[in-house]
């Protein structure tokens, strides 16, 4: 009795209490965790909902952004008041829109709100589309007119750059972001009367293609548009709501449940603490269990490194064939389209020059990322060393999908990488081979999108190019040229060849035509192919680093030429390339000094690719040179992005006028106009100019009567060899050595 007593003591005063305050625990812990996944569950849908409002409001000022590329602009507006060009103007403002930023109708309004042009994806004409939207866009636009009238300039500034007005609305069937914006000029040189410009009004769809990238891009699982608030079991809906507060649909979608995901995986966890009888066997379990994950992990990483690029995480060349050699497997055996990207970064030896390696791993993971993000699912992107990568799309259906990603890619690639407080600039060439169309074999497809990324690059790079038949021929002239430029200089180097020579031109003073100056120019007389173009060659010796040591020639020839000349200056074309070298004034001065030319007899040409140079050499040495006394001249002036901005930027002695515009004169491009232009530019900024490629007495004419100092051209004189501008300048040599030493 005693010991039935004691054991039922004890289990009224331990056993029972312990076990009820377990249970109590228990109890407790359970409805804690439910209570938190249920809170948990709320505030990711909340987070959700929040993030669904932000994209579709990014999207309104997106949408408005886009327009500014076409709205702020000075020929839009020209083209819009002319009305006559309509192939332009749809081209410019509505079907490039729909284009390049994916905008579904575009409509362009006189100062009346009359329909200017119109365009549409839906409609069957883009009147028919603006006659469906004319009503709902009527207050938008009065609001955006009252805003013009009165100078309201709220929301101007940072991204943008002129007033809008936008709101969520219905058009032909589909809920819409409709965004108007004002055409006004760029310049801000054209008159207009404020409430009284042209509009243009662009339409995005908030259904079809954006519920798809809502649910790709944020991760909405099921996400779709709906114009009632039917969310099934499991579904949430939001509400699309206009700036009126009208509800014009909603998006639902299956909202993820991260407190629901938890409390699934601590329930095991829960009863395994309540089921104490089989915490041995669990632990052992549990032992053999980690032990397995290890192993299990292990080989994994294994497998993983063996076909994974360490720095990024991407595939490596290895994976890259094994995918490659499935997907095509697939075009001979199910007849599917394939298609191969690949990719190089523009200047991206200067970023490790510049800012160090790991800098430079850290663009090229920032790179690879982004790449991630602008490829599909099925999709593989993978390094396959240094900075070259290789997308492979497989279940290809059209060629615009890989045309559309190419004009993605490139866009990404121009925007900063912003790596340890600096800015760095680079971009991406692409080559685009496809199969079957190019081939069905792994190397040979491998091969064709190289040889069509080199063409990209060779056009200028941060572009794509798509092989074509005819690049191989392109490649194998261009390795012949390198091959016989190398041999070239290799015999000109030993004194025994004479096929590179430099010939002479002359500038002429406009006023009394005397000559003011003689520039210096490269030339190539191939044994068997003739003289070949330095517009050939040069680009050649640029990419295979041959221009240093042609530049280094003429600069030497031509200097030694000039001491000899009554005090005329003699000018040379620099490449970009030479102006990166560090040491390229420090050379120029040896060269001087060496021939015993003074520096201000010497002028140097640069193009205006020297002021894109975002590291600051090319500044450097031009600063460098001027204060030391040589002339600089910016050649080719108005071909590339000229501008006082730029002239500020890059100071120069003199811009020289690009032969195009002369032999523009007398067209209705409008040639002299520009040209007279950039002369009054020119003064403005204190700067002397010379117009190149004067080949007739009328463009000669026209050039004096505008101001411009210098000429040069066929009209008075082509390039000649230094014995005939030596005769010109009354110069007699007692010996002429003209062949000099090239590293």
């Amino acid at each position: 009795m005693r010991l039935s007593a004691l054991f039922g003591s004890f289990t009224t005063k331990i056993v029972i209490p312990v076990f009820a305050i377990a249970a109590a625990v228990s109890v407790a812990v359970a409805g804690i965790l439910m209570w938190s996944s249920v809170e948990a569950d709320n505030v990711a849908l909340e987070r959700q909902e929040g993030l669904a409002r932000l994209v579709v409001s990014q999207m309104q000022a997106t949408v408005a952004y886009n327009q500014e590329s076409v709205t702020v602009w000075d020929d839009a507006l020209n083209a819009v008041r002319d009305g006559s060009d309509l192939e332009w103007i749809d081209y410019n403002l509505g079907s490039w829109m729909h284009t390049y930023f994916g905008h579904d109708a575009a409509y362009i309004l006189d100062s009346t709100d009359g329909l200017v042009a119109a365009f549409s994806v839906d409609a069957e004409t883009g009147e028919d589309g603006f006659a469906a939207l004319a009503g709902q866009a009527a207050p938008l636009i009065r609001a955006l007119r009252q805003k013009m009238r009165t100078g309201d300039m709220e929301g101007v500034g940072g991204r943008f750059l002129s007033p809008g007005a936008t709101d969520l609305m219905v058009v032909e069937g589909h809920p819409a972001i409709v965004s108007v914006k004002p055409i006004i000029s760029d310049t801000e040189e054209i008159e207009q009367t404020p409430g009284e410009e042209y509009l243009h009004i662009a339409v995005r769809y908030l259904d079809g293609d954006f519920v798809a990238e809502l649910e790709r891009d944020y991760l909405f699982e099921g996400m779709r548009f709906s114009w009632n608030e039917d969310a099934g079991e499991g579904e949430e809906a939001l509400p699309l709501t206009a700036a009126s507060g009208e509800v014009i649909g909603y998006f639902i979608w299956r909202p993820y449940k991260p407190g629901a995901a938890v409390l699934s995986r601590l329930a095991p966890v829960l009863l395994g603490f309540l089921v104490l009888v089989l915490m041995t066997i669990a632990i052992l379990l549990l032992v053999i269990s980690q032990r397995s994950r290890k192993l299990a992990a292990s080989e994994a990483r294994m497998t993983f490194l063996a076909l994974h690029d360490p720095l990024t995480g991407l595939p490596n060349r290895a994976l890259f064939d094994q995918r490659l050699e499935a997907a095509l497997r697939a075009v001979r055996d199910v007849g599917r389209k394939v298609a191969v990207l690949y990719l190089d970064l523009d200047r991206f030896k200067q970023v490790n020059d510049t800012l160090g390696h790991p800098a430079g791993d850290m663009v090229i993971k920032e790179f690879g990322e982004r790449l991630k993000a602008l490829t599909g699912e099925g999709d593989t992107v993978a390094r396959i060393g240094g900075d070259e990568f290789i997308v492979i799309k497989p279940r290809l259906r059209q060629a615009e999908e890989v045309e559309m990603l190419c004009e993605r890619i490139v866009a990404t690639a121009e925007r900063p990488f912003e790596i340890e407080g600096h800015q760095v600039f680079s971009g991406v060439s692409i080559g685009v081979a496809f199969a079957p169309a190019h081939g069905a074999e792994r190397t040979e497809l491998t091969r064709k999108a190289d040889i069509a990324l080199y063409h990209a690059k060779s056009a200028g790079r941060s572009r794509y190019a798509i092989f074509g038949n005819a690049m191989d021929a392109m490649l194998q002239t261009r390795r012949d040229i390198e091959r016989d430029l190398r041999l070239a200089m290799g015999r000109l180097a030993k004194g025994k060849g004479d096929e590179i020579s430099i010939h002479y031109q002359p500038r002429y003073a406009a006023t009394d035509m005397r000559i003011t100056c003689v520039e210096a120019l490269l030339r190539w007389n191939h044994p068997s192919k003739g003289w070949i173009s330095p517009t050939v060659f040069v680009p050649v010796a640029e990419e295979t680093g041959l221009i240093e040591a042609l530049g280094e020639l003429v600069l030497r020839e031509a200097c030694k030429a000039a001491v000899l000349w009554p005090d005329i200056p003699v000018s040379v074309n620099t490449s970009v390339i030479e102006l990166r070298n560090p040491g390229f004034a420090a050379r120029v001065a040896d060269t001087l000094s060496d021939c015993g030319l003074r520096p201000e007899r010497l002028e140097i040409e640069v193009t205006e690719g020297a002021v894109s140079d975002n590291i600051g050499y090319c500044e450097q040495n031009i600063r460098a040179l001027r204060e030391m006394g040589v002339q600089i001249a910016l050649d080719d002036f108005g071909t590339g992005f000229s501008s006082l901005g730029r002239l500020k930027q890059l100071q120069v002695d003199r811009i020289k006028i690009d032969r195009s515009f002369v032999q523009g004169f007398g067209r209705l491009s409008g040639d002299e106009a520009i040209v007279q232009a950039m002369i009054h530019l020119a003064r403005a900024r204190g700067l002397r100019t010379t117009a190149e490629g004067v080949e007739t007495r009328e463009q000669s004419d026209y050039l004096k009567q505008v101001g411009c100092d210098e000429l040069q051209g066929f009209l008075f004189s082509s390039p000649v060899t230094l014995n005939q501008i030596d005769a010109l300048l009354g110069v007699k040599r007692k010996m002429l050595t003209v062949v000099a030493s090239v590293a």
